[in-house]
């Protein structure tokens, strides 16, 4: 394997501390106004730390208590989350909403099990040379990253989980590291649609997976994050 040259070597020294957390939501175009109020609160609250072990329960939510309050939503519409303080490692965004079950608590449901839908996804390009900067991955450096409600999604109580996963480490297996939270709301406004494929967290991703592993050299041309295809209603 190819020597990492110097600017790459120093690419990973700058970036190593570079962490963040999700720890607000954008409903309507409106940021809440405190931490951890729709999100629940995750354990790198203190920290930014991401997750490196993607068979471990803190790749469902990374939760540190469980939730406290819900934000009502319409179908249909777009839904944010702020990256405190920007999305400072290169690699792809993704959502996924869990339809919390008749009878549970939202606050205390903990989204085991296959239940699991993408619903968005901030990639890639499809193919050409890929980069660690802005001109490859549209949310690096981000500080709001968001997506489209499905239209057709049920109404009904959900988890919704955003993740970033950081590829600037990722030249082996277990290098990846995952930044991510669970925002609870309530959607109205729905359809009658069937989400599918649904996946467990954890249980969506190997670590071996070609979305968990970035190689500097030689250089990447093509990209595809791990997990299921996005639903869109």
């Amino acid at each position: 394997m190819k020597a990492l040259t110097p600017f790459l070597l120093s690419l990973l020294a700058s970036t190593a501390d570079a962490h963040y957390r999700f720890s607000k939501l954008i409903v309507n175009g409106v940021e809440e106004a405190k931490e951890w109020g729709y999100v629940r609160q995750t354990k790198n609250y203190q920290t930014n730390a991401g997750v490196t072990d993607v068979n471990s329960a803190d790749i469902r939510c990374f939760q540190n208590r469980p939730g406290t309050s819900t934000a009502s939503v319409q179908a249909g519409t777009k839904l944010g989350f702020v990256a405190m303080s920007a999305v400072t490692h290169f690699g792809p965004v993704s959502f996924y909403m869990a339809k919390v079950p008749e009878g549970r608590d939202i606050n205390t449901w903990d989204g085991a099990g296959n239940v699991w839908f993408k619903v968005g996804e901030i990639s890639a390009p499809s193919s050409g040379v890929l980069g660690s900067g802005v001109e490859t991955w549209p949310a690096y450096n981000k500080k709001t990253v968001e997506f489209t409600i499905p239209q057709n999604v049920p109404n009904g109580k959900y988890l919704v989980r955003v993740e970033s996963i950081a590829l600037h480490q990722a030249q082996s297996a277990g290098g990846a590291q995952v930044y991510l939270s669970c925002a609870q709301v309530e959607v109205s406004g729905g359809g009658n649609g069937n989400p599918s494929p649904l996946v467990s967290f954890p249980g969506a991703y190997n670590r071996n997976d070609a979305g968990l592993l970035w190689s500097y050299y030689p250089v990447r041309t093509s990209y595809k994050a791990p997990g299921p295809a996005v639903w869109r209603g």
